[in-house]
C-alpha cells in the first residue's frame, strides 16, 4: 500500500511540475483547485491524509511568502514614488526661492537693475554723466540682448561690471523717450487712490511700446518692499537744499514690475517719510517740496537728462517752477514737464514765504499769473503753480470734455485753465488687462471671449452656485462692487431693486476691500432689501471680484471710480455698465456730448449710455440680439493703459519735445 502510494504521489508530483513548465503561474492554481477537489478522494488512508495536510501546509505557506512578497514589492513602489515627489517639491520649493531671489527675471527687469547700477556708478564718480548717459541709452534699445549677456553677472562689483558694459556698447540710439516720473504712490508699493495704479499701468504700458521709464518715490516708512527686486542702497553721498542747508538723503533702488524705481529717504528730516499714513498731516507742504527738490537734485547728480519729467497732482507740482527757475540751466535744457491731475479739487493752498524753504522767490512766484491763488490772494496755489509751470497738463477724467472740465470741475483754477487751454489734455485712465481679461482670467471655471461665449453662461450658473442664488442661466443677473458705501444713494437703490426681484432679477453686492469696521448704515440696508433673490458678500475675495464681473449681465458702478475702474473691466467682461445717480430711481451715465472726450465716453451713449436700470433689464430680455450685439462689440474695444490712456501721452510728451 505503501508503495502504491508513493508511486502515485510520484506520479502525481511529476504531472504537477510538467503543468507548472506547460502553462506557468495559471496552473498553479488549476492544481490547486485540483488537489483541493480530487486528492481527498484518490487517497483515503491515515497515510494519505498525512500526506495530503503536509501539501496544504506547504502550498499556504508559499503562498503567504508569495503575497508577502508582492506587498514588500508594492510598499518599495510606494516608496520610490514618494521619494520622486518629494524631489520633485523640493526641486519646485527651490524654483521658487531662486524666483524670489531674483533668477529668472524678465528681461526688462534685468536691465532696469544694470541701469540702477550705472545710477550708483555716476555717483561714486566711477563714469562720467556723458558717458553714463550713452550706454543707458544702449541698454534701452537692446533689452533683450542685454538682458541675456548680463542676467548673470549683475552681482559683480561696480569697476567688473563697467568693464563688461563698455566693451558691449557699440553706439546705438535709442528711439523711444526717457521719462520719470516723480511721484508719491505707486502700485504695489504704496497704493492710497487713483494715483497708485495710474503710475504702474500707464508705465508699464509706455514700456511695452519701447520707452524708458522710471520711478522716483518717497521711502515711507510703511512701504510694501516685498516685490521689489534688486533693492540696494547706493553708497554714495546725496544732498539736497532745504530751509538754506545741504541735507543728506539716502537713495534706495530697485526694480518693481519691470519699472526702474528710485527710494530717496531724507536723514536730518527723517521723520518726514516715516509715519503712519501717507497724506494728512500738517506739513504736507513741506514734506512733499522737500521730496521734489530732492529728487531733482538726485537727477541732476546721477546725470541723468531725460525727455520728459512728468509730475502729478499738488504734491509734486513744484517741481515745475524748481525746474524752470533753477534746474534748466543745470544739464537738463532739453528736458520738458508734464503734469497730470488726478484731482483738482485738491490743491494746496500756502503761505508765500515757505516757498523759500527750497529754493524759490517768494516775491517772483507770488504773482496773479503764477502761483497767487485766484480766490485768497494772500496765499499761493501749488497745483496753480504746476499748470502754469507745465509744457503739458492732463487730466484724468472718463466722461467730461476739456471744455466742460474748465466750466464746471475747475474748483477755482477756471481763468487759469482757460489761459492755459492749449496745453490741456484730457485722458481716460486704463486698467490692467494681463489680470482682468475673460480669455485668459484664472479665477474663472471657464475661459470665454467676445467669439464664444458659451463660458460667460458656465460662469454666471458658477457665480449663482457659490452665493447659494437660484441656478438659472435665462434669469436677469445685476452685479455690484461698491467702495465707499457713503457714494451710494441707498434709498434709491431700495426701490430699484425692491421693484426688479419681483421680476425675478437677481443682485449680488460685494464691497472693494476689507470693512475696516462694522458699518450701522450698511447692516441696516442689507437687512431692509434682504431677498431669496439679494444676495450681499462681506469678504475680501479676488476670485469672487472676477466671477462677478463675468457672471453678471449688468454691473452698477459708481458714477466716478478712478481707483477701480469697475465700468472699464466690465465692459471687457461682457456685462453692460451702468452709473448709478440718485435722480428719478435712475441709474446712468453722466456724459458730455462735446467732441473733446475719450472714446470710452463717446463710445457708451452708443450703446449703454443713459440707460436707467430698469431700462437695461428690458431691453436685454425684449431684445436680446440687440444686446448681445452692444456687448460682444464692447468685448473688443481696448480700453487698457495701452490703448488711449498711453497714446494721450505719448503725444503729450511729442508735442512738448518739439517746443
Amino acid at each position: 500500500m505503501g508503495t502504491r502510494l508513493r508511486r502515485d504521489f510520484n506520479l502525481l508530483m511529476w504531472n504537477r511540475k510538467q503543468s507548472r513548465r506547460t502553462f506557468g503561474g495559471f496552473s498553479k492554481r488549476l492544481n490547486k483547485v485540483f488537489y483541493f477537489l480530487v486528492f481527498p478522494f484518490l487517497f483515503s488512508s491515515y497515510l494519505a491524509v498525512q500526506l495530503w495536510c503536509q501539501f496544504i501546509l506547504r502550498w499556504s505557506l508559499s503562498d503567504i511568502l508569495y503575497l508577502n512578497k508582492q506587498r514588500i514589492k508594492a510598499l518599495e513602489e510606494l516608496d520610490r514614488a514618494y521619494r520622486e515627489k518629494q524631489l520633485l517639491l523640493d526641486k519646485i520649493e527651490q524654483l521658487e526661492a531662486k524666483k524670489q531671489a531674483g533668477v529668472g527675471r524678465d528681461n526688462l527687469s534685468i536691465c532696469w537693475e544694470l541701469l540702477l547700477r550705472i545710477d550708483s556708478m555716476v555717483l561714486t564718480g566711477l563714469v562720467n554723466v556723458e558717458e553714463a548717459s550713452n550706454l543707458r541709452k544702449l541698454i534701452m534699445e537692446s533689452r533683450a540682448i542685454t538682458a541675456d549677456i548680463f542676467s548673470g553677472i549683475l552681482d559683480k562689483r561696480h569697476a567688473e561690471l563697467l568693464a563688461e558694459v563698455r566693451n558691449f556698447a557699440n553706439g546705438s540710439r535709442r528711439k523711444g523717450f526717457h521719462i520719470v516720473h516723480i511721484c508719491t504712490e505707486m502700485e504695489p508699493l504704496v497704493s492710497i487712490g487713483s494715483l497708485a495704479s495710474y503710475v504702474t499701468g500707464l508705465s508699464r504700458a509706455l514700456q511695452r511700446k519701447g520707452h524708458m521709464v522710471e520711478v522716483i518715490l518717497p521711502k515711507y516708512a510703511s512701504l510694501d518692499l516685498d516685490k521689489v527686486e534688486g533693492l540696494r542702497e547706493i553708497k554714495a553721498e546725496s544732498y539736497s537744499y532745504f530751509n538754506g542747508q545741504l541735507r543728506g538723503n539716502r537713495i534706495w533702488t530697485g526694480v518693481i514690475y519691470g519699472i526702474g524705481v528710485t527710494f530717496i529717504e531724507p536723514l536730518y528730516y527723517s521723520s518726514f517719510f516715516n509715519r503712519d499714513r501717507v497724506y494728512g498731516y500738517s506739513d504736507d507742504f513741506e514734506r512733499f517740496i522737500y521730496f521734489s527738490r530732492a529728487s531733482l537734485d538726485y537727477l541732476v547728480k546721477s546725470g541723468k537728462k531725460p525727455d520728459v519729467i512728468h509730475v502729478h497732482n499738488w504734491e509734486t507740482s513744484v517741481v515745475g517752477p524748481l525746474f524752470w527757475d533753477i534746474f534748466v540751466k543745470q544739464g537738463l535744457e532739453s528736458t520738458r514737464i508734464v503734469l497730470t491731475c488726478h484731482d483738482l479739487q485738491s490743491q494746496c493752498l500756502e503761505q508765500p514765504d515757505k516757498l523759500a524753504l527750497c529754493g524759490l522767490d517768494p516775491a517772483q512766484l507770488h504773482r496773479p499769473d503764477r502761483l497767487q491763488d485766484n480766490a485768497k490772494a494772500s496765499l499761493v496755489n501749488l497745483l496753480k503753480g504746476g499748470v502754469v509751470y507745465s509744457n503739458k497738463v492732463v487730466i484724468v477724467s472718463s466722461f467730461h470734455s476739456k471744455g466742460r472740465i474748465i466750466r464746471d470741475f475747475s474748483h477755482g483754477l477756471e481763468p487759469t485753465l482757460a489761459i492755459h487751454k492749449e496745453k490741456l489734455l484730457v485722458t481716460p485712465p486704463g486698467f490692467d488687462n494681463s489680470k482682468w481679461d475673460p480669455f485668459t482670467d484664472r479665477f474663472l471655471p471657464k475661459t470665454y471671449s467676445a467669439d464664444n461665449m458659451e463660458g460667460k453662461v458656465v460662469c454666471k450658473v458658477a457665480l449663482q452656485q457659490q452665493v447659494t442664488l437660484p441656478a438659472n442661466a435665462s434669469v436677469a443677473l445685476v452685479g455690484c462692487i461698491l467702495e465707499e458705501v457713503s457714494d451710494i444713494d441707498l434709498k434709491a437703490l431700495k426701490k430699484i431693486i425692491w421693484g426688479n426681484t419681483k421680476k425675478n432679477v437677481q443682485f449680488i453686492f460685494t464691497r472693494m476691500g476689507k470693512m475696516q469696521s462694522p458699518d450701522k448704515v450698511l447692516e441696516s440696508f442689507v437687512e431692509e432689501v434682504k431677498d431669496k433673490n439679494v444676495r450681499f458678500i462681506n469678504r475680501d475675495d479676488e476670485a469672487l471680484l472676477h466671477l462677478i464681473c463675468a457672471g453678471s449681465d449688468i454691473i452698477l458702478c459708481p458714477q466716478h471710480d478712478p481707483v477701480h475702474q469697475v465700468p472699464l473691466k466690465a465692459l471687457k467682461y461682457g456685462a453692460a455698465p451702468i452709473a448709478l445717480i440718485a435722480d428719478d430711481d435712475r441709474f446712468r451715465h453722466f456724459v458730455d456730448h462735446e467732441y473733446e472726450t475719450s472714446k470710452y465716453s463717446r463710445f457708451i451713449p452708443s450703446t449703454f449710455g443713459n440707460m436707467s436700470i430698469s431700462q437695461a433689464i428690458d431691453e436685454m430680455i425684449s431684445n436680446p440680439s440687440k444686446w448681445k450685439r452692444n456687448i460682444a462689440e464692447a468685448m473688443e474695444k481696448d480700453f487698457s493703459w495701452d490703448a488711449e490712456c498711453s497714446n494721450v501721452h505719448i503725444s503729450a510728451y511729442e508735442a512738448v519735445k518739439n517746443l
